[in-house]
């Protein structure tokens, strides 16, 4: 493998998005935090087994890895004290995080349901979206109890935008001021997200003066509504290079795990998005 490239920092570590978004390229792999100091997101569960700890050189946030749990298992099997616990150990290993993900309740139909959806097989909770919810919003404040100095976010969960809607309700009458928190993520937008219904959905959300985390966006739904996000993290480089050809000078099959791959593909997103919409992502010009 080539030496990895090494960008200039978006922002510096830990500064929340302010008049721009962030953009954190998602990986599991762990020892990137020390070959770039990029914005990175990555699972709880990538440090599960870590013998050695590697410091952070940038910004990064950790996601609770509630997709494949709640795939594979249809609940949680990770305890809320455990993952604080988790959690607490990234921090004083790593370095302080942007912010944690909390162990909310998807609200996708292939989560709820069950069955096959796109070759994958969902174990499904069976549960109604309002029931997902409510389990949402009292995750988030158990975890937030437990610890509050951990920075776990907020997560808006739904599947219309008058769920939405309710679910902003139940943090409003549980005493969360969501207007106020550094970061709200927006979950259940995935597959929506370069649809009209997503659009209207992130848009709907953002006009209550949230700063907005979407979760696992691609470069069509950045070019519709990345705009209004503060921040947004995305997968979709490790897909996009594992059809493709190594990059030049590169052994490997593929690049679907390559950092060099992922920082060109991150420019590359970038680049994609208008002008009026880039603000702070383009790195060069904030360095």
């Amino acid at each position: 493998m080539t030496q990895p490239i090494t960008l200039p920092r978006a922002l510096p570590p830990g500064t929340p998005a302010n008049g721009g978004m962030r953009f954190y390229l998602t990986t599991h792999k762990r020892h990137w935090l020390r070959w770039t100091d990029l914005p990175l997101f990555l699972k709880s569960e990538h440090w599960d087994r870590a013998v050695k700890w590697d410091v952070a050189r940038g910004p990064y946030a950790v996601d609770s890895g509630g997709f494949m749990d709640l795939k594979n298992n249809g609940t949680w099997t990770r305890p809320p004290r455990k993952y604080v616990d988790d959690l607490r150990r990234i921090w004083e290993h790593v370095g302080p995080y942007d912010w944690a993900a909390p162990q909310d309740w998807m609200c996708e139909k292939a989560i709820i349901d069950g069955g096959w959806f796109g070759g994958q097989y969902f174990v499904g909770t069976h549960l109604s979206v309002a029931e997902h919810q409510r389990r949402t919003v009292n995750n988030f404040l158990e975890l937030r109890s437990l610890a509050p100095n951990l920075r776990i976010a907020p997560v808006i969960q739904g599947d219309t935008i008058p769920a939405y809607e309710r679910c902003v309700e139940l943090y409003e009458k549980a005493g969360v001021d969501l207007r106020a928190e550094p970061v709200v993520g927006l979950g259940s937008v995935c597959r929506l997200q370069s649809t009209r219904q997503g659009a209207a959905i992130v848009t709907a959300m953002a006009a209550h003066g949230f700063k907005l985390h979407g979760f696992g966006f691609k470069i069509l739904g950045l070019e519709r509504v990345g705009h209004l996000l503060a921040s947004a993290d995305s997968a979709a480089w490790s897909s996009h290079a594992r059809r493709r050809p190594a990059l030049p000078g590169h052994t490997h099959k593929n690049c679907a795990n390559c950092i060099d791959y992922a920082l060109k593909w991150r420019e590359r997103v970038i680049n994609a998005i208008p002008t009026h919409h880039q603000t702070m992502l383009t790195d060069r010009s904030a360095a």
